[in-house]
């Protein structure tokens, strides 16, 4: 009884142990309501439709699945003159939700690039990046990105989600990555 509901934030991984992890609360308290018991990318679903105006995209963005993914690459392979054969999409999906999942932008792995093949890289993920934008969609690996970018940016948002949730909990804390390391972090503030 040392909180209210609302003060509580409780993310876990899969939707699985997310709907476990409810069951579990809601044998212990009267009632969840108010409660965010959500896996990461739902609680950061939430926060960005609620403030990704304030990084240039329409409240209604689209998230895209793998094959949309593909779609977009398919597509910046063509307008930089590659192909898919010597650029596989998988292959290009797998650097780019890595560079997501620790931060890494497209600038900044430009600026890492030593070979022509990774230069040509960062471009395709500088376009990949640029395309998503102009059609006012992300993947799944950018709403957590997008979601500290937004905190990052906007520190009266951050604020307004560090004093309401007085409470964090992660689920399987040990399998974090690095954004969501930030997006906990963040969260935290003086309280870590």
């Amino acid at each position: 009884r040392r909180a209210t509901p609302y003060e509580v934030l409780a993310i876990t991984f899969t939707n699985k142990a997310a709907q476990e992890m409810k069951e579990r609360v809601e044998a212990l308290v009267d009632s969840t309501a108010g409660m965010w018991l959500l896996t990461f990318h739902a609680a950061c679903l939430r926060i960005l439709r609620k403030h990704i105006d304030r990084l240039g995209y329409r409240p209604d963005f689209t998230i895209y699945d793998t094959l949309d993914q593909k779609s977009v690459l398919k597509e910046c392979l063509g307008q930089l003159g590659e192909n898919d054969r010597d650029f596989p999409l998988p292959y290009l999906q797998k650097i780019i939700g890595d560079c997501k999942n620790k931060g890494i932008s497209p600038q900044t792995f430009q600026e890492g690039c030593e070979t022509f093949r990774d230069r040509k890289i960062a471009q395709i993920f500088a376009l990949y990046c640029e395309k998503l934008k102009k059609n006012n969609a992300l993947d799944f690996d950018d709403m957590l990105l997008k979601t500290v970018e937004l905190f990052r940016a906007c520190p009266e948002v951050l604020r307004e989600y560090q004093q309401r949730f007085q409470y964090l909990m992660v689920d399987e804390y040990q399998d974090t990555n690095q954004i969501q390391y930030a997006f906990i972090r963040l969260l935290a503030g003086d309280k870590a």
